[in-house]
């Protein structure tokens, strides 16, 4: 097995950053996230600077295995790192 590669905080941002930026590029993919997440278009830009708003990102695209390939795909990433951006941003909850 090779070496496994690490990301750190900005890193993983970044990712999710682009994560909403693919959600953003479909009006469709957009209209879901939105309404499971209870934002609309005129909170999200306050929400985005809100912390874990990214991981949640994150957390939404990695529970969707086709939007989560279609990251991976625009990014030309590995899953992994993407799940690792998300575990970066938003951690799982102790003892849960």
């Amino acid at each position: 097995m090779g070496l496994r590669r690490t990301i750190d905080r900005p890193q993983a941002e970044e990712i999710a950053v682009r994560a909403l930026g693919l959600l953003a590029a479909d009006p469709e993919r957009l209209a879901r996230f939105l309404a499971l997440t209870g934002l609309g278009p005129e909170t999200i830009r306050g929400a985005a600077a809100s912390p874990g708003f990214l991981g949640a990102v994150l957390d939404y695209v990695a529970g969707d295995e086709r939007l989560l390939m279609a990251l991976v795909n625009e990014m030309d990433e590995k899953p992994e790192i993407i799940i690792q951006a998300r575990d970066i941003l938003a951690p799982p909850a102790a003892g849960g």
